[in-house]
């Protein structure tokens, strides 16, 4: 159970940075964007070994949903926060 809730908060944060990471794409800010996006990797493929190795094939699929709940929340959470020109 703990993992699921680890998870969820994870995939806030990943999708959380990924959202940032478009948000300063746009703004042609290159260094953030490539810090973020170089954070996003990280994190995804970090949860996602995570996952494949740790969880048993029935619970990987309940820890992989968890986790893109978390995302969904991250993107919302990003795209309300305001950010400087």
């Amino acid at each position: 159970m703990k993992y699921y809730i680890i998870y969820f908060f994870v995939g806030i944060l990943q999708d959380f940075l990924l959202t940032l990471n478009w948000r300063y794409v746009a703004k042609e800010k290159a260094v953030k964007a490539s810090i973020f996006s170089f954070l996003t990797v990280v994190i995804s493929m970090i949860v996602l070994y995570d996952i494949l190795t740790r969880l048993s094939d029935s619970k990987s699929i309940i820890a992989i949903i968890i986790y893109g709940l978390g995302i969904g929340l991250g993107t919302f959470l990003a795209m309300k926060m305001k950010i400087k020109r």
